[in-house]
């Protein structure tokens, strides 16, 4: 069984959803893809994985890096989730282009992968903030492609303390 529960961020509201083994999703209300990978049914109660992540959350939005990490059962293909798992390695504050991950991947399973290919799987990522994938950039310093929007990636590197030298948010009709 699934259930949700909603939580009231400072960037706008979330929902949180999760399965007995972990959490399946965080998304910003209105976000692209929102609760997509949600089934029919669904219950809105507290669980310990939901309080874990809410738990996260309050101390990522007062300013501190949780030292913790709320059990994660994010569903999506074997390339998806080696692409999320890397997003996990990537330390506050900072961050990793699509290219980067592209050949940390490429390293790792030998041959060639594109990092339009990664650009997909971090924009299906259903575990925001926690998965960071707003700590990815393109190469050349764009704050393209985050599913909350670009105003809230932003204000996420922002709220981590990112040099944020360097990167922009592109021009309406790019890669938003």
């Amino acid at each position: 069984m699934i259930c949700i529960q909603p939580y009231a961020s400072p960037l706008g509201g979330i929902l949180l959803a999760a399965d007995e083994t972990g959490l399946v999703g965080l998304w910003f209300d209105g976000q692209k893809y929102f609760a997509r990978t949600l089934p029919a049914e669904i219950v809105q109660k507290s669980t310990p994985i939901l309080a874990e992540a809410t738990r996260w959350l309050d101390l990522y939005f007062a300013g501190y890096v949780p030292d913790f990490t709320p059990p994660l059962h994010p569903a999506g293909s074997a390339f998806r989730k080696s692409v999320w798992d890397i997003l996990l390695t990537i330390p506050y504050g900072q961050t990793l282009t699509y290219g980067d991950i592209a050949r940390q991947l490429a390293a790792q399973q030998g041959g060639r992968v594109s990092a339009q290919a990664v650009g997909g799987a971090v924009g299906h990522n259903p575990i925001s903030l926690i998965i960071p994938c707003h700590r990815v950039v393109g190469t050349n310093g764009s704050l393209t492609g985050y599913a909350g929007g670009i105003e809230k990636k932003v204000r996420l590197l922002e709220l981590e303390h990112a040099d944020m030298r360097g990167l922009f948010v592109p021009q309406k009709g790019s890669a938003l």
